[in-house]
């Protein structure tokens, strides 16, 4: 389907007062928009096209809340993350800069070091708070997604685009090191080494080339493509069993930080405390309704 066309519901945030999520109002977000639709696909949409949707500090603060309300929403099976307007995201606000220093302390040194890694740290979460979300994430990119723009979809579960998009790792051509997700998270996407030259050079790369070194899952030719494939697949996760999809997603994400014996050992207890689940009674069950009944040997 293409973007807008599936039935949705509007959703609130956690702690706004609402009977039940079939009842639920706009959400309140500045900078959020979050939809759920009957197939179980809700969109997370970064609402701030006039400003190329670069990250204020709202956005900081408003994501966290956005993903703990997707995390627990019983609709909400699979999130598409997306950009309104030309662009998926410009990176970070340099506003969202002077704000945080003109909050520190100023009359010591060390606290003053101490309230700056916490808001360090507080931006990090943010982001990680994809990885934190049990349902899969998957980011549909177009128009530019630079600086803060990769931290965020490097922290995404899949990432699609088009091949126009525009990606750069820019923190280096603005005096700073990337700190909240991508010299982390981008080599384990494209490899060390691609990893050093892009985040060194902060040189500019399209969506195919985007695709070809790994960041990216596929790109396509045009915006209309890239929803409706983006769409599709999320229809397609969300149809299958809660429990399999979201043990899948804990267990790849641990074992990327971990080694192969301790994967093994930490999906063994797992599928202990997960495997026997009502969903796969289900499935046998329909499956053995369709299997043909074996022929009578003569």
């Amino acid at each position: 389907m293409a973007g807008g066309d599936r039935s949705d519901m509007e959703v609130v945030p956690r702690g706004t007062s609402s009977s039940s999520s079939s009842n639920a109002t706009p959400p309140q977000f500045e900078t959020w928009k979050v939809t759920v639709g009957s197939s179980g696909v809700a969109d997370l949409v970064l609402n701030r096209p006039s400003k190329a949707n670069a990250l204020n500090s709202a956005t900081w603060r408003e994501l966290p809340q956005a993903m703990s309300w997707l995390d627990t929403c019983p609709a909400a099976h699979v999130v598409i993350l997306k950009g309104a307007g030309k662009h998926f995201c410009s990176g970070l606000e340099v506003e969202v800069l002077a704000e945080l220093m003109a909050k520190l302390p100023r009359d010591c040194e060390a606290r003053k070091r101490d309230a700056l890694r916490r808001a360090i740290k507080d931006f990090q979460l943010a982001f990680t708070s994809f990885e934190r979300c049990r349902k899969p994430v998957i980011a549909a990119i177009h128009g530019a997604c630079i600086g803060g723009g990769i931290d965020m979809v490097t922290a995404c579960d899949l990432r699609y685009c088009t091949d126009d998009a525009q990606f750069a790792v820019k923190e280096v051509d603005l005096a700073i090191t990337a700190d909240v997700g991508t010299l982390q998270r981008l080599p384990h996407l494209v490899g060390h080494g691609r990893a050093m030259e892009l985040s060194l050079t902060g040189r500019a790369f399209d969506g195919k080339e985007a695709a070809a070194l790994g960041l990216v899952n596929r790109s396509f030719a045009t915006h209309d493509a890239l929803m409706t494939a983006v769409e599709e697949m999320a229809e397609d996760i969300a149809s299958k069993s809660s429990v399999a999809v979201e043990g899948t997603k804990a267990i790849l994400l641990h074992s990327r930080d971990h080694s192969v014996a301790d994967g093994l050992d930490y999906v063994a207890t797992w599928n202990a405390g997960m495997l026997i689940s009502k969903d796969i009674g289900e499935l046998l069950k329909a499956r053995s309704r369709q299997r043909p009944r074996p022929s009578s040997k003569l």
